[in-house]
């Protein structure tokens, strides 16, 4: 039997001591830990911000003069495809405001309209059925029996005694704005510097690595990395992709059925199906509310067109776009969608998928001894 060298045991006797430091000062290192994840909430942001620009920025790079011996076309070669890929995101969002704001407006316009005809009928209908008779005569004991002169001094009271907490939630609201606005400008120029230096920082890790890690950590966690980088990336074009096909297939079928604002909700689907699985189903909800204001049949005719598209959707292009992409079977696509949800909410569900996928393809890799030794 191998003895346990005294360095070993000294490592072991400091991680238990810092362990039951841990639990026994808890609230104090949850805390710190509170403090020191607020700190790095920016980093950590711009990060994920980096990650799908960087997608379209190395289209771009081969693309853009890859192979060019100028000194100063290289130099300045990582910039511009920076630019690029900047004002292509800004383009796809421009774009999609284009396609949904105005014709939006016009619904709020038109259901702004449509109240006070509505209002009215209920109105009418109530004389003609006689509740509105039956209801001023219930108001009118209800207000005849209603002790007015204390309820306004409680209400004056409250008032006062609530005008300090007033001052305080309106503070409050605006220096969450402003925190919220400093985070995401910080968030940006920190993608930025990111990204310009990309390929300085990979060097620099790579070395890190090749210092302090012995040759087997070393490829376990490039093998680790590399996966996860492979299905976050494969995700992140496949979704794009699915959701490009899904709103173009719903504005082509809503202009074949002659169903109004087909652009808008068409738009409106491509971006709420970049959730997997349910992303569909709120865009088809918003805009069955929208063409209910116009009329209920063409609701009707939407709803099911919606349906019949998305079960489309989920027996043939999400399979052989995504699916086939992060090889992650349908019932746990479906179960990371449901868990990511249900702990951090819309990111969760975005975030789940190729988390799974790429711990999918681990434990697959590893049943099947093809984990590098």
């Amino acid at each position: 039997m191998k003895e346990i060298s005294t360095r070993t045991l000294i490592k072991i006797a400091l991680a238990a001591f810092m362990l039951f430091l841990a639990i026994y000062y808890w609230p104090a290192a949850a805390g710190f830990l509170g403090v020191l994840f607020s700190a790095f909430v920016p980093l950590l942001l711009g990060l994920a911000l980096a990650y799908p620009l960087n997608i379209l920025m190395s289209f771009y790079e081969k693309h853009f003069f890859p192979n060019s011996g100028s000194r100063a076309l290289i130099k300045a070669r990582t910039g511009l495809c920076l630019i690029f890929a900047i004002l292509t995101l800004l383009a796809i969002f421009a774009l999609i405001l284009w396609l949904v704001l105005p014709q939006l407006i016009g619904c709020v316009r038109l259901l702004l309209a449509e109240i006070p005809v509505a209002l009215n009928r209920a109105a009418e209908w109530m004389v003609e059925t006689g509740i509105a008779d039956e209801l001023v005569t219930r108001l009118t004991e209800w207000a005849q029996s209603f002790d007015w002169q204390s309820r306004l001094e409680g209400i004056i009271s409250a008032v006062l005694g609530g005008a300090t907490d007033v001052v305080g939630v309106v503070a409050g609201a605006v220096s969450t704005a402003v925190s919220g606005a400093a985070t995401a400008f910080l968030a940006i120029i920190f993608a930025v510097y990111v990204l310009l230096g990309k390929k300085k920082l990979a060097s620099q890790c790579n070395r890190l690595i090749e210092r302090y890690l012995g040759d087997r950590l070393r490829g376990k966690i490039r093998y680790v990395t590399g996966v996860f980088d492979g299905c976050f990336h494969r995700f992140i074009v496949g979704q794009c992709t699915e959701a490009l096909i899904l709103g173009t297939l719903c504005l082509a079928g809503m202009l074949v059925l002659g169903l109004p604002y087909a652009a808008m909700i068409g738009a409106l689907t491509a971006f709420t199906s970049l959730i997997p699985i349910v992303g569909a189903f709120i865009g088809g909800g918003v805009g069955a509310f929208l063409i209910l204001m116009e009329s209920p049949v063409q609701a009707l005719i939407f709803i099911i067109f919606i349906i019949v598209l998305q079960q489309v959707e989920g027996d043939f292009i999400y399979p052989h776009v995504v699916g086939s992409s992060i090889q992650l079977p349908g019932i746990w696509v479906l179960a990371a969608v449901t868990v990511g949800g249900s702990v951090m909410g819309v990111f969760g569900m975005l975030l789940g998928v190729p988390v799974a996928a790429g711990c999918y393809r681990l434990l697959k890799n590893d049943v099947n001894r093809d984990v590098p030794a």
